[in-house]
């Protein structure tokens, strides 16, 4: 059976309830699920994902992302801050200036991982 988005669809409503409940026990709750999906929200936007790709090759300043990116410091800024609030990115104050980095390995990981599923496509 196909549905209306040329799916095919099973005959059966359950053909493998081993697997179904294996898969169905470690399912997260829907709270996590929520949030894992909040995250990738953050990667969803071509300028955030541009700051981090920045910050996954230096710790750098406002200012500094903005000339890089061509755009102006306080979209950069307004960036920075939904970016930190989801814990992607630190901040540190080195005088008057403050210098952003991506927060840790995981995030690290995630761009490197990204970058190279892309360059095998």
């Amino acid at each position: 059976m196909i549905d209306k988005n040329g799916t095919e669809l099973c005959d059966v409503r359950v053909l493998h309830n081993d697997v179904v409940g294996r898969v169905r026990g470690k399912m997260p709750d829907e709270d996590e699920l929520f949030d894992l999906a909040e995250l990738f929200k953050i990667f969803g936007d071509s300028t955030r994902i541009k700051i981090l790709y920045v910050l996954f090759e230096s710790e750098m300043c406002v200012c500094d992302i903005a000339e890089v990116l061509g755009v102006s410091q306080s979209a950069v800024s307004h960036q920075l801050r939904i970016i930190k609030g989801a814990r992607l990115i630190k901040s540190r104050r080195e005088g008057k200036t403050v210098l952003y980095s991506l927060a840790d390995d995981h995030v690290t990981t995630i761009i490197g991982m990204a970058k190279e599923h892309l360059e095998e496509i």
